[in-house]
């Protein structure tokens, strides 16, 4: 064999090994992307399995799922525009047992008042938000007192709905945490139905609904884990329902439901140590909201009945032993020239039965007495030093009773004088008495109160608030309801009114404050 011969036999060899390494490259890709794309699914990865598949759609009868659509439409998100400042819920009650657990209430109110943390200069405004349940076609809605107590601007939005309704208050009642708010929506609306929770038993299914977080007609259920249930901080006339359906911040004025859809408390509060939801939550018994509610919009005002007495709150059985009783309440103190003391009602003496039914404690006294009538006449029997006796009582107003440490706080009056004089500003006004103003510790000798500021008047557009001082309008000292007249006369629509006023504003969280003046001016609209 030739040179050349072997030359070529050598090429043609090395050819056909790259051609026999080219195709075994192209068949083993081609094997291996077979595979991939098997199990990418291209084929069936596992070919014993049987595909699953959506049945068609059958909804399951609930009784739960019937309350939340029946409900559903009374209940509404309410949100608050508002400045920081002191709580006007919180007062001295009559009973010196009776303060406030500061730190308890205090988590109570911050936990549905919604942002919390340190106190913010009082020109910037926060929201908050709630929520609370028709009551009324015509657009009466039943919510907590805090919820709304500190609003500058009450806004209601309906479920399923986007427009913001403007809400007036109506009337509050601190001492139950009731407030009645109104909006015109411009058609009926549908009321929520009114249960009676005096039929509410432990172990009771119930539904709450609201706007935890903001996230409107929210759904939970729990059932009724106590009754009648006293809580360390809340006021006198609370009791409450206690629950474990899970109440969140925002739930603030839901309604409480039971089994028929029928409203049986209004969620208020929770007991929590991590500032949510742990479990247990309270809501006031509906019995008692009504009450309140019906006082409201006659009158704009909770009136009770008080005698004029005070007594050891939550004191030892043994005490009654030792004075020779097993029920009843013992007299610690007696109001002055109040109707205890009028009708001869002396310290020591053992309050047995009122009207001849048994007085268990002194919540069932204060209730009882509360109820009736201011005016009417009741019959004691009491035990003093071994000895039976009858007694007539006539029942006083209790915010009279106790005026030297109990401050008018229900309804839109915030003192025993009246709502004030109504001027074109837009505001309800009022003369402030010179006790009042020493008082007050105001820094100026002039001024006037502002009691009420009216919704989407010029008052309210250029900043004036309640219970701020008038000292001046356009320079001109202002010490009584009739110079404001005087000025408003001089003035016509489109004219500059420029306003001095004297504002409270607190300096700390132990409620401390000074008075702080500033000038708040606009022009009059056209009428």
């Amino acid at each position: 064999m030739t040179l050349f011969e072997r030359v070529r036999r050598q090429k043609l060899l090395s050819f056909s090994l790259l051609l026999f390494t080219l195709s075994l490259g192209i068949l083993i890709g081609t094997l291996i992307n077979t595979n991939v794309g098997a199990a990418r699914g291209g084929g069936p990865v596992a070919p014993d399995a049987t595909p699953l598949s959506i049945p068609a759609a059958v909804k399951l009868p609930s009784e739960f799922t019937e309350l939340a659509k029946a409900l559903e439409p009374s209940v509404v998100n309410i949100s608050t525009d508002y400045t920081p400042k002191e709580s006007s819920a919180r007062r001295r009650g009559p009973n010196p047992d009776e303060d406030e657990d500061e730190d308890q209430m205090d988590l109570f109110r911050r936990f549905f008042r919604g942002p919390q943390g340190q106190l913010p200069a009082p020109r910037f405004r926060r929201e908050a938000t709630g929520s609370g349940f028709i009551v009324d076609r015509n657009g009466y809605i039943i919510t907590n007192n805090h919820v709304v107590e500190q609003a500058d601007k009450i806004k209601v939005r309906l479920p399923q709905n986007l427009t913001e309704y403007k809400a007036r208050l109506v009337g509050y009642d601190p001492e139950t945490d009731i407030a009645v708010i109104k909006i015109d929506a411009g058609k009926a609306l549908a009321p929520a139905r009114i249960g009676n929770s005096e039929a509410v038993q432990v172990g009771d299914w119930v539904m709450a609904i609201g706007s935890p977080f903001g996230l409107e007609a929210t759904v939970t259920v729990g059932i009724v884990s106590a009754t009648g249930r006293d809580v360390a901080g809340a006021q006198q006339f609370q009791h409450f329902i206690q629950t474990d359906a899970a109440i969140n911040p925002g739930n603030s004025g839901g309604p409480l439901l039971n089994r028929r859809g029928e409203v049986i408390g209004i969620n208020t509060a929770i007991a929590t140590q991590s500032g949510g939801y742990q479990g247990i939550g309270f809501a006031l018994p509906v019995n008692t909201a009504v009450n309140v509610y019906n006082q409201l919009i006659r009158s704009g005002r909770v009136t009770r009945g008080s005698i004029g007495i005070s007594w050891q709150k939550n004191e030892r059985p043994e005490m009654l032993k030792a004075i020779g009783s097993d029920h009843g309440v013992l007299v610690e103190q007696v109001t002055k020239g109040g109707p205890a003391d009028k009708a001869g009602i002396k310290p020591e003496d053992v309050l047995l039965s009122l009207n001849g039914r048994p007085i268990k404690n002194g919540d069932d006294l204060v209730n009882r007495v509360a109820d009736s009538p201011v005016g009417s006449e009741v019959k004691f029997t009491l035990d003093r030093a071994g000895k039976k006796l009858d007694v007539k009582v006539v029942v006083g107003d209790r915010e009279e009773v106790f005026a030297d440490r109990f401050q008018r706080s229900n309804g839109n009056a915030d003192q025993k004088a009246p709502a004030g004089t109504k001027v074109k500003f837009g505001i309800m006004i009022q003369d402030i008495l010179p006790a009042e103003r020493e008082k007050l510790n105001l820094p100026d000798a002039r001024g006037i109160r502002v009691t009420r500021v009216e919704p989407d008047s010029f008052a309210e557009d250029i900043g004036i608030r309640e219970k701020d001082i008038i000292v001046s309008i356009n320079r001109h000292p202002v010490a009584t309801s009739d110079d404001v007249k005087k000025i408003q006369a001089t003035l016509k629509p489109g004219d500059a009114v420029a306003f001095r006023v004297m504002r409270q504003i607190p300096l700390n969280r132990n409620g401390e404050h000074q008075w702080l003046s500033q000038f708040i001016a606009g022009t009059l609209p056209a009428e």
